[in-house]
């Protein structure tokens, strides 16, 4: 049986928002078997059974899976909408893609840069970003100062920061770049700001962010504010991995 809560299946179906079916379901719009159902999580099983949304049958809408990859830019919001009307990443998604039911994975702050995959694959969005699975993401970093070797060492070796003990990061200096102080630091765990957290609490400013890896995945010489699809070598090399 393949069960999910009966709000989780009306989104699904493209029905609306989630405020909106909530309300929908509360004001008795919503039948489950021939039943008024007022529960948004009631259990339902589409292959089963027969949900209705104002008497007319719910069916699950069926998207073709969706692979984009984004070279964001500062000051872009990693989300799909904005209530603030800020630029998201949904401002560079093509428009026959924009009814795909597309999400993010990896978010990246509002002022940093770099990759950020766009996809509709729950599945693999969970295997890429939950930490269990440890898949590597490579940032270049610039901060204000040269790196000690010793706190190179406690990066390599973990930090405690105030949510808990980070893991054992890879960092190497980018030689060529403009900046004697940029750095490439691998981590694979994805904490709100933690690239950003681990060198401040080292003491150090970062003055810009770019992720140029996530999983198997290369930012190469995408341009800034470009978005394009997925090569098909691509998507295979990141369901295997994920």
């Amino acid at each position: 049986m393949d069960e999910s809560g009966l709000l989780k299946v009306l989104r699904a179906a493209g029905l609306g928002s989630r405020r909106f079916l909530a309300g929908a379901v509360r004001d008795g719009r919503v039948k489950v078997n021939g039943g008024f159902i007022t529960d948004y999580n009631h259990p339902v099983d589409l292959k089963n059974d027969h949900v209705t949304f104002d008497n007319q049958p719910v069916k699950l809408a069926t998207v073709s899976p969706v692979y984009l990859i984004l070279h964001k830019p500062a000051g872009v919001l990693s989300t799909t909408s904005d209530d603030r009307g800020r630029s998201t990443i949904m401002d560079f998604v093509p428009f026959e893609y924009r009814k795909s039911n597309l999400f993010p994975v990896g978010r990246l702050d509002r002022e940093s840069t770099g990759i950020v995959l766009i996809t509709n694959d729950g599945d693999l969005a969970y295997r890429l970003s939950h930490p269990s699975f440890e898949q590597p993401k490579e940032y270049h970093v610039v901060v204000d100062g040269r790196l000690s070797g010793c706190d190179i060492k406690r990066l390599q070796q973990g930090l405690l920061l105030e949510d808990g003990q980070t893991c054992p990061a890879r960092v190497k200096p980018l030689l060529g770049e403009k900046s004697q102080f940029a750095y490439s630091i691998t981590i694979h765990e994805g904490r709100k700001h933690i690239v950003r957290r681990m060198l401040a609490h080292l003491g150090y400013r970062v003055t810009s962010l770019k992720r140029v890896r996530l999983s198997s995945l290369c930012l190469g010489n995408l341009d800034c504010g470009h978005i394009r699809l997925l090569t098909d070598v691509e998507v295979k090399r990141l369901l295997k991995e994920g």
